[in-house]
């Protein structure tokens, strides 16, 4: 009987990382969000496709990224590209009046305001079109985007890293992998190509 009840209570298995599961991003609470902002020391990464929702869900999220990023707190923004042909596809897909290029204009314009900040850095890179990854030090929240729908009406994961090689490592993996292949945003915009 003892060692049942200890199961149950503690995971064990290989989905031990998955701490909660909403069947909507929009379900789950905004203090959620704040709460992994606010403990974060190290490391922020927002690999959303236009992370848009961020800066209207977030009260003063530029005065909490900037403090957090003046206490030495990495931050990065993997960001779609606004120009090109995934994009211009997905938002076809979506069909819906505020495009993915609209929505990456607003967060850019929001990025620019944090520039002299230091320690904030952005890059475009296509290939997260369907799946948002934001980290959280050792913690993350994971969006599959399924087909038509945009990125709040899609089911959202809610991880924290307990294993080497487990699902959480896997999706940071995966945003390096992106994120090295990312070209600046900075040096985009000032090229006029953004």
């Amino acid at each position: 009987m003892w060692p049942t009840a200890v199961s149950s209570a503690l995971k064990t298995g290989p989905d031990r990382e998955i701490v909660q599961v909403f069947p909507y991003r929009s379900a789950a609470p905004s203090s959620l969000w704040r709460s992994l902002i606010t403990k974060a020391q190290k490391e922020l990464t927002f690999a959303g496709y236009t992370n848009y929702f961020l800066w209207l869900e977030q009260a003063n999220l530029a005065g909490a990224l900037r403090r957090k990023a003046q206490a030495g707190c990495r931050i990065r923004f993997l960001i779609g590209d606004p120009d090109s042909p995934v994009t211009m596809a997905r938002e076809a897909e979506e069909g819906v009046p505020l495009t993915l290029s609209t929505r990456i204009a607003v967060a850019i314009s929001e990025l620019e305001r944090l520039r002299p900040v230091g320690n904030i850095e952005g890059r475009f890179e296509t290939g997260h079109v369907n799946l948002s990854v934001f980290r959280f030090d050792d913690e993350m929240i994971v969006t599959p985007i399924l087909a038509r729908r945009v990125g709040h009406d899609s089911p959202m994961l809610h991880l924290r890293r307990t294993q080497p090689d487990g699902m959480f490592d896997r999706f940071a993996d995966h945003v390096e992998e992106l994120w090295g292949r990312g070209r600046n945003i900075w040096e985009a915009t000032e090229h006029g190509q953004a």
